[in-house]
């Protein structure tokens, strides 16, 4: 199985989404070639100058955006958000605290609040059960 394992291979799409980078961002060779999982392996261990800097200044995915942002990807698209965003462009966001971004990190506060409630409903029906 891992002989297997280490031949598979993956779109340069489905590679950079593991790695959390924007894939129009990655270098050519990257994006026009196949990854291995030894090389996504390889690529997570040791990353390479042009993978530090993008994970370190972006363009960031919608997912990682939406992160850093502390909303859901909906909440970005709410919010206008459809682009890839730089560290630069979100920490301006987040400074600039617009009212959209305001209501949805209170919409995804409510989120979280109402999983960690069910989440212990569920617990105390077990411990009862």
């Amino acid at each position: 199985m891992s002989s297997q394992q280490s031949t598979q291979t993956m779109k340069p799409a489905t590679a950079a989404k593991k790695l959390g980078v924007y894939l129009p961002a990655t270098p050519a060779e990257f994006q026009e070639g196949v990854v291995t999982r030894a090389e996504l392996n390889e690529l997570q261990a040791n990353p390479p100058e042009w993978l530090r800097e993008l994970r370190s200044s972006g363009p960031h995915p919608r997912p990682v955006v939406a992160a850093k942002l502390g909303v859901s990807i909906s909440g970005l698209t709410r919010g206008g958000v459809t682009e890839a965003l730089t560290t630069d462009q979100i920490e301006a966001l987040k400074e600039e605290r617009p009212e959209w971004l305001e209501k949805e990190r209170a919409t995804q506060a409510e989120v979280r609040k109402e999983s960690v409630r069910i989440k212990n409903m569920k617990k105390d029906k077990e411990k009862d059960a």
